[in-house]
């Protein structure tokens, strides 16, 4: 399976501001998943999430604005994207135990097999990642664990638009 190939562009910025920054794996994650500069998500985060320099972003900011950008859509820079909550059939799967329905977090290869396509932002315990078309990037590849539980994702899709101000989406 592909999802074993970790992207190292995630870890990869060339600028002052990200050597220096700690705790910046929602910019990081951010920043891949939209394909803008790793300033631009900084920002981004700074001003929309809330988010202090060289501390880590709060998972309450990024869930309300997550749950906002779903229906107003979000602009990252000069770009514009949709923005899809996965729920709770997204990210745990059922099992039967005793006769009852049991519902465990998906871990990021059971994410990753059941969304093959597409570009996610993935919350995991203290952490964030992105996955675009079963592609994780994260930072290197002897820290990325397929079986960690995934918290929170949400699909993130460009929007483009004509001169005319109509939205278009491809397919």
């Amino acid at each position: 399976m592909s999802y074993l190939k970790v992207e190292r562009s995630y870890g990869n910025f060339n600028n002052d501001v990200d050597k220096g920054e700690k705790n910046d794996c929602v910019v990081r994650s951010l920043a891949t998943a939209t394909g803008v500069d790793y300033m631009t998500a900084h920002n981004f985060c700074k001003e929309v999430f809330g988010r202090e320099d060289k501390k880590g972003t709060s998972n309450f900011n990024i869930v309300t604005t997550m749950y906002n950008a779903e229906e107003a859509g979000m602009q990252v820079g000069d770009k514009s994207f949709k923005v899809k909550v996965l729920g709770k059939a997204h990210i745990k799967n059922v099992y039967k135990l005793y006769g009852e329905e049991v519902y465990r977090q998906k871990t990021i290869s059971s994410f990753i097999k059941d969304n093959p396509k597409g570009t996610y932002m993935v919350m995991i315990a203290g952490h964030a990642l992105t996955i675009k078309d079963s592609e994780v990037f994260d930072w290197k590849a002897g820290a990325f664990k397929p079986s960690r539980k995934v918290q929170a994702a949400y699909k993130i899709e460009p929007m483009y638009s004509n001169k005319l101000g109509k939205q278009l989406t491809l397919f």
